[in-house]
């Protein structure tokens, strides 16, 4: 939203040196690293300040964000301690210009090369052949891996404690499955052989099938016999 044709100063809202300072204190309270070095701040600072310029309706919000941060308290905002600047801040959570500072600061602060630097990031690794061939385990910041198991411990995978057969192989004696003895399992073997051979003496003995045509049917089929 912008306001260039009824309210053209509002394009002349620039920040003060002290508006900036506040700016940075914002950051550094709002996102609180020891280790991080000023200059990272600063150049937050300056990206803030840029995305704003591209915005009338930003520029504004900020200014007078800014300003209204000094009525949050008695004493001015660069002069409070780390924990009174907190509380401030979590008063005016909520506005809109906080909002800005916030989102714009997640989205830049982190993608700073002297912040990689500082958390151990080596940055993209496409460009230079990926990490495989660049020591992609040498993170000196996780714990030691153990080399040997404690005592007690079984491990997941392994042999089976018993023996497993394969298709078309007896089991072994005393194994799951195998019936018990030699004996057994021979009989078992044989059990196919004799079913084979059971089968012609069976239709043998029980003779031709009613509608066959031939053995006791043939006298009928004749007009033979007593049975005139």
């Amino acid at each position: 939203m912008t306001y260039p044709a009824k309210y053209p100063t509002l394009n002349e809202t620039n920040l003060t040196p002290e508006a900036r300072a506040i700016l940075q204190r914002i950051i550094r309270t709002a996102f609180p690293h020891p280790d991080f070095p000023d200059a990272a701040y600063e150049r937050m600072t300056d990206r803030i300040v840029t995305e704003a310029d591209a915005s009338t309706w930003f520029r504004v919000v900020l200014t007078q964000g800014l300003i209204a941060l000094g009525a949050q308290s008695e004493e001015p905002f660069l002069e409070l301690s780390d924990e009174r600047a907190l509380a401030v801040l979590r008063r005016v959570s909520d506005l809109e210009f906080f909002g800005f500072i916030r989102r714009t600061t997640v989205l830049n602060l982190y993608d700073d090369p002297q912040v990689w630097e500082v958390l151990g990031y080596e940055g993209p690794s496409f460009d230079k052949g990926g990490y495989l061939n660049r020591g992609f385990d040498d993170l000196d910041w996780l714990p030691t891996p153990r080399i040997e198991a404690p005592e007690g411990y079984v491990p997941d995978t392994g042999p089976l404690p018993y023996p497993v057969s394969r298709p078309g192989q007896r089991p072994a004696a005393g194994a799951p499955g195998a019936g018990g003895s030699e004996a057994t399992a021979g009989n078992a073997d044989s059990a196919p052989d004799r079913d084979a051979a059971a089968g012609p003496a069976a239709a043998r003995a029980a003779g031709p099938a009613p509608d066959s045509g031939t053995g006791a049917q043939a006298p009928r089929q004749h007009g033979g016999g007593g049975a005139a």
